[in-house]
């Protein structure tokens, strides 16, 4: 048996019971069985660094964790995850009409650390719904901007907030009259419709842009 398989293996255990889950919790989310689980914890089995990159991910750790720390003389240990950060998905947003926003936390995805210059923040939102088919899918992860700005949403993808409680995910288009919330999916049996709220509507429902969206995640 591998010493760094038996490593790996330990460290793998440590951080599923840290987290309270059984083996076959972890084999479900790899796609696999807790036997499998078992022969990784062992060092029989070698974990690659696809399952290791999935299980750091899992955990909220970096794939370093995984392995002994390195003692070179006269040398610098780089992370090499320092030039990510990881955020939030807080939930599902609709692309279709306006649901309540979800708040509770889905799992955590990995962005450039240089997205966060000038003090900008992110965070991701699960899709639900057909109205912005085809350029987002169902369970498409979006990343968006946190951005409350008009000016910088005009003609933009962004999350919405109706009622000061709904949220809903359209191409925004501003004019002086007031707001215009559009699905790209306006070929389908759902009746989608650009929707439009005036100056005073905007104000008293209230209408607010909450996120300009900057990348989306599709996962196979």
């Amino acid at each position: 048996m591998d010493d760094i398989n038996k490593y790996v293996g330990e460290k793998i255990k440590y951080y599923r019971t840290r987290s309270n889950f059984t083996q076959q919790e972890l084999g479900e989310y790899l796609g696999t069985t807790s036997q499998t689980i078992s022969r990784y914890e062992s060092g029989i089995l070698e974990a690659n660094h696809e399952i290791l990159f999935k299980l750091a991910e899992h955990f909220h750790i970096s794939i370093n964790d995984f392995f002994p720390p390195l003692n070179f003389d006269n040398a610098t240990l780089v992370n090499i995850d320092t030039d990510t950060v990881q955020i939030p998905v807080l939930g599902t947003i609709k692309a279709g009409i306006p649901i309540e926003a979800q708040e509770n936390i889905l799992e955590y995805i990995d962005i450039p650390k240089k997205w966060l210059r000038g003090g900008k923040s992110f965070y991701g939102l699960k899709i639900s719904g057909d109205s912005m088919y085809p350029k987002y899918t169902e369970n498409d992860i979006v990343i968006f901007e946190k951005n409350e700005d008009y000016i910088s949403a005009n003609n933009k993808d962004c999350a919405v907030m109706v009622n000061g409680f709904d949220a809903t995910f359209k191409n925004v288009t501003i004019s002086e009259a007031g707001i215009t919330l559009v699905p790209l999916n306006l070929n389908n049996n759902d009746n989608y419709l650009p929707t439009f709220y005036n100056k005073e509507q905007v104000e008293s429902l209230p209408v607010k842009v909450i996120g300009i969206a900057k990348e989306k995640r599709t996962r196979l």
